[in-house]
C-alpha cells in the first residue's frame, strides 16, 4: 500500500476520532502555538461521554476547555507549566501541577504520565509521506512517539521546519483534516522601563555570543540593542519575532558556534506569522526535541552562551522565584534553570535574570529581603550569575552574601532601597 493509500485510510473526522479518547486516558496535546485547537475543542465538546481524562500540556493558547471548572471530573489538567486559562484549575484543586525541568518533561510523559493519546498539528505529506510538527517539536514529538494512539489534524497553514521534526503517515492512526492559520502571538509593547532593561543586557552581549532568549518586551527589547554586534548565534528552547530582522541583517548568522555552526536550534516558535513564514523550509533552522535543546550538558557545548530569563522575585540571596506568587503557583519552571545551568558548563557563558525592579504601578518591589513565604526558589543562589533591571547590573556569581545584597540593593527601585538597606543592616551587621 503506498503511503497515499495508507492516509486516506486513516481520515476521519474530528467527531469520530475523539470517540477513541476512552474515560480514563491520559492525553498529551501539541505544545503552545502548534495546538490543534479545533481537535481539543471537539474532545471538550465530547466530555459527557469522560470520567477522569488527564489532560497534560504546557503553554496553552487555546480556549483550554478541558480545564474549565464545569469540565471537572470529566478531565483533569495536570502539567509542569501554567497559563492564563489554566492556572485557576490547579489553584481551586481540581489541576496538577508537577515541577520538571523542562528537558526532563520527555521522561516524565513517558515513565511517570504513559500517554495514551497524543493530539498533534502537522503539516500535510511531503512526497515521501512526511509530516511535519510544525512550530513545537520540543516534548510534542516524543510525547507522539511515545503514545498508544495518535490523532493529528493535518494542516496546510503548518509550516516545514527542518530537523529532527517529522513524523511519517505510517505511525499516525487517525488523521483529520482541518486548515487553520497558526496561532499568532502580537509584538510585545516596549516601554522605557523595557529598553533600559535591554541595554543593560545587551552590555553583557559580545560579538561572537550565542543566545538564549524567550519571548516578551524584555527579550524584544534586548535584541534592539544588538543591531551593532557581529556572529551572533542562536540556542533557545523557543524563538520570536525579534530574531527575524537580526538574521535579516547578518546579525545573527551562527558562524562562531562550536556546534551546529550556521544553525539556529530552537525547541518551539510563539510570533506573527512573519516568523512562521521566516522558518518555512529555512536550512538555517532547526527544530529539535527537548530533550537536545535544553538539556545543560549540550547547551555548554556551546562557548560563550548568554541565556537570558526572567524572575517574579529575588531576594537579598540571590535566590530566584520566577513562578509561583507565594503558594499561588503561576507559570513553572520552563527552561530557565536548563539553560542556566548550560551557561555554567559553557566556556564564557553567562546567564542573566532580567525583570523590572517593580511591579503594580512602582508598588511592590521584585527585589526582596526574603520570598514571600511559601514560594519556591526556581534558580538557587550557587547557580545565580547576572541579574538585570532597569536601575544596572549586579553580578553574583562568586560573590559573598554581603556583596551579593550591595549590588542587588543598587539595582532596586529607590523608593524600597532604604527598606532593604535597613534589612541589611539587620542581616549583616554593618551600615550599608
Amino acid at each position: 500500500m503506498s503511503w497515499k493509500e495508507l492516509y486516506n485510510s486513516k481520515i476521519k473526522t474530528a467527531e469520530e476520532a475523539v470517540k477513541y479518547i476512552k474515560s480514563g486516558d491520559k492525553v498529551i496535546l501539541h505544545h503552545a502555538a502548534a495546538e490543534p485547537i479545533y481537535l481539543v475543542e471537539k474532545m471538550a465538546e465530547n466530555y459527557k461521554n469522560y470520567k477522569d481524562v488527564e489532560v497534560y500540556q504546557m503553554v496553552e493558547l487555546g480556549p483550554a476547555s478541558y480545564a474549565k471548572p464545569e469540565m471537572k471530573g470529566h478531565f483533569r489538567f495536570n502539567a509542569p507549566f501554567l497559563g492564563a486559562t489554566t492556572r485557576g484549575s490547579v489553584a481551586d484543586g481540581y489541576g496538577d501541577f508537577t515541577p520538571c525541568f523542562f528537558y526532563q518533561c520527555p521522561e516524565l510523559i513517558k515513565t511517570k504520565l504513559g500517554p495514551d493519546v497524543a493530539l498533534i498539528n502537522v503539516s500535510t505529506p511531503d512526497k515521501n509521506g512526511y509530516c511535519n510538527y510544525g512550530v513545537s517539536c520540543d516534548y510534542s514529538k516524543p510525547s507522539a512517539e511515545a503514545a498508544k494512539l495518535v490523532i493529528a489534524q493535518v494542516n496546510k497553514y503548518v509550516p516545514r521546519i527542518l530537523g529532527d521534526n517529522f513524523i511519517h503517515v505510517s505511525d499516525i492512526d487517525i488523521i483529520v483534516e482541518h486548515d487553520a492559520p497558526i496561532v499568532e502571538i502580537p509584538l510585545p509593547k516596549i516601554g522605557e522601563v523595557e529598553r533600559a532593561i535591554g541595554q543593560n543586557c545587551a552590555n553583557l552581549i559580545n560579538d561572537g555570543d550565542t543566545l538564549q532568549l524567550g519571548i516578551g518586551a524584555i527579550p524584544d527589547a534586548v535584541l534592539l540593542f544588538l543591531k551593532d554586534k557581529k556572529d551572533l548565534g542562536i540556542h533557545s528552547e523557543m524563538i520570536s519575532d525579534g530574531v527575524v530582522e537580526l538574521v535579516e541583517s547578518g546579525v545573527i548568522t551562527c558562524n562562531k558556534k562550536n556546534v551546529n555552526k550556521g544553525k539556529m536550534i530552537v525547541g518551539f516558535l510563539m510570533g506573527t506569522k512573519r516568523l512562521y513564514d521566516f522558518v518555512d523550509n529555512n536550512p538555517m533552522v532547526l527544530m529539535n526535541p527537548i530533550t537536545y535543546v535544553n538539556d545543560p550538558r549540550i547547551i555548554g557545548e556551546n562557548d560563550n552562551l548568554v541565556s537570558i530569563n526572567s524572575a517574579l522575585q529575588v531576594d537579598l540571596y540571590g535566590q530566584v522565584c520566577a513562578e509561583s506568587m507565594g503558594t499561588t503557583q503561576f507559570s513553572g519552571v520552563g527552561g530557565q534553570v536548563d539553560f542556566i545551568r548550560g551557561a555554567a558548563f559553557s566556556k564564557g557563558g553567562k546567564s542573566i535574570i532580567a525583570f523590572p525592579s517593580t511591579t503594580k504601578n512602582d508598588t511592590i518591589s521584585k527585589v526582596v529581603p526574603f520570598l514571600t513565604a511559601g514560594s519556591p526558589v526556581t534558580t538557587s543562589r550557587t547557580d545565580i550569575d547576572y541579574v538585570v533591571t532597569e536601575y544596572g547590573i549586579a553580578k553574583l556569581k562568586f560573590n559573598t552574601l554581603r556583596e551579593r545584597a550591595k549590588q542587588l540593593i543598587n539595582i532596586a527601585h529607590p523608593n524600597f532601597r532604604e527598606e532593604l538597606k535597613k534589612e541589611f543592616k539587620i542581616r549583616f551587621k554593618e551600615d550599608f
